[in-house]
């Protein structure tokens, strides 16, 4: 039998698994359909513009948030049983620490909240950045206050680590350095990480998995090496002010006409003829046309898509 142990030694080959994940709300549906796995051991970049339903997936995964349809498993176990507790850790934008406490006395704090906790792990990770234990949390900077944040996440040792724009708040210079922190934890650890972030460049650098999310509908999902490659870029000239017919047979992502000339994302079904100029795309153009474009067709890599058969009702 294959091993289907997580790189913690955790079973479950999925980190995550919805299937007809939903949630409606008075307004109306902010997620619609979601059906998708996430291997173990990644670190996953989640990906749509304000408003898509991200949070709201981030809040069923955290069990903020109640589903109103389908079923979401965390490692193979429903996220509403207890024992997924101690499993993930959270991490938002505002940071909730207390202010008046000092860093000490947070990390205190995190160890008497949860029974695994790795204190020497959580100093190691306040100390690297030189930050005074005897410190009031109020008085830090924001990249020393997001690395408080990070020693709690990681001194809880989860397997699964989800974080709501993080490091939206940080410099240049001090969300180059939590995204190293991050990645070198999560890599030491195997801890698989979904992390929200509308800075396109930083995933390209950090993450191998993806998850787009548009209108409440996942629209991509799978290996980000196996997504990119998927993608063309087609720039010619226009037919009487149209596409070309000949780009008919082929998936269309976004199509941009300027004057006589056009520019394209496909997905290929086949050779691309015509006097067309072909160009790779990077994965900020990929993600780019697929957000202007929630309409376009769902694309999922092999193993990246479940479907939503045998879903149960919250």
């Amino acid at each position: 039998m294959a091993d289907t142990s997580t790189p913690n030694g955790t079973s479950g080959a999925w980190a995550l698994e919805a299937r007809g994940l939903s949630k409606r709300y008075r307004r109306g549906w902010a997620l619609r359909d979601c059906s998708f796995r996430l291997p173990a051991g990644r670190i996953c970049g989640l990906v749509g513009p304000n408003g898509a339903g991200k949070s709201t997936l981030l809040g069923l995964a955290t069990r903020q948030v109640e589903p109103t349809e389908g079923e979401l498993r965390v490692f193979g176990v429903p996220v509403d049983d207890p024992a997924v507790m101690p499993r993930f850790a959270f991490l938002g934008q505002d940071k909730p620490l207390f202010k008046r406490f000092t860093v000490a006395e947070t990390l205190r704090m995190g160890s008497e909240l949860n029974p695994g906790w790795d204190m020497a792990a959580a100093e190691r990770i306040v100390r690297s950045g030189h930050v005074p234990m005897h410190a009031r949390v109020g008085t830090l900077s924001g990249g020393q206050r997001t690395r408080v944040a990070f020693a709690l996440a990681f001194g809880k040792r989860p397997d699964l680590l989800l974080l709501d724009e993080p490091m939206s708040d940080l410099d240049p210079l001090a969300r180059d350095e939590m995204s190293t922190l991050l990645m070198a934890e999560a890599v030491e650890r195997g801890t698989t990480v979904v992390m929200s972030s509308h800075m396109l460049t930083e995933l390209e650098d950090m993450c191998d998995y993806l998850l787009v999310v548009a209108g409440g509908r996942i629209r991509m999902a799978g290996d980000a090496d196996a997504l990119v490659p998927a993608h063309t870029l087609v720039t010619g000239v226009t037919e009487d002010g149209a596409l070309p017919a000949a780009l008919a047979p082929h998936t269309l992502i976004e199509a941009r006409i300027q004057g006589r000339q056009f520019h394209a994302m496909v997905r290929p079904k086949g050779p691309l003829g015509g006097a067309w100029q072909i160009t790779e795309p990077s994965l900020e153009e990929v993600l780019l046309a697929h957000l202007r474009s929630p309409d376009a067709p769902a694309l999922y890599t092999p193993g990246a898509r479940v479907e939503a058969e045998g879903t149960r009702t919250a």
